[in-house]
């Protein structure tokens, strides 16, 4: 009897750690970290394009997807959008990979923020929501805003703000 409450013992919770396992995979099978997690994995994107108009060659900035901080934010030229994500939600995973794959626009830059951590600057903007994208004017107010739930997109994105 002793031995049977031992094994199932060891089943429970061998059965906890495949299931805690399992939720801390992305949809991807890479390991996620916790949302407690002050580390972060993702490297900001910041491949520089050049365009070309007519003979003459012109340099435009390219557009940027990078994480957020606010001395980044204060000293981006261009279009500046701040986007709420949540690493356990899967609208905001699914517009990280939107954003990462797409083409953003020219002198555009998109900023990720951790919805998470940064209370502060979720009630300055008013934001209720993970998905939740703000358009920045240049002052840093907010110029627009939208939620990106329904439609996870960078598409939805530029169609809504820009």
């Amino acid at each position: 009897m002793k031995h049977r409450l031992i094994l199932i013992a060891a089943s429970i919770a061998l059965a906890v750690f495949a299931v805690a396992g399992y939720m801390l995979m992305n949809d991807d099978g890479s390991v996620q970290a916790p949302a407690n997690s002050s580390t972060t994995t993702e490297q900001p994107s910041t491949t520089p394009q050049t365009t070309q108009a007519g003979d003459a060659q012109s340099q435009a900035t390219a557009g940027t997807y990078t994480d957020y901080s606010a001395g980044a934010v204060a000293t981006t030229q261009g279009q500046r959008i701040l986007f709420f994500h949540a690493p356990w939600c899967p609208q905001c995973r699914q517009l990280d990979e939107s954003i990462k794959s797409g083409t953003i626009p020219s002198n555009t830059t998109i900023f990720k923020v951790d919805y998470d951590s940064s209370q502060s600057l979720r009630q300055q903007y008013g934001v209720t929501l993970q998905t939740t994208i703000v358009l920045l004017d240049a002052q840093g107010n907010e110029a627009k805003k939208f939620v990106a739930y329904d439609d996870p997109s960078l598409d939805a994105i530029i169609k809504s703000l820009l």
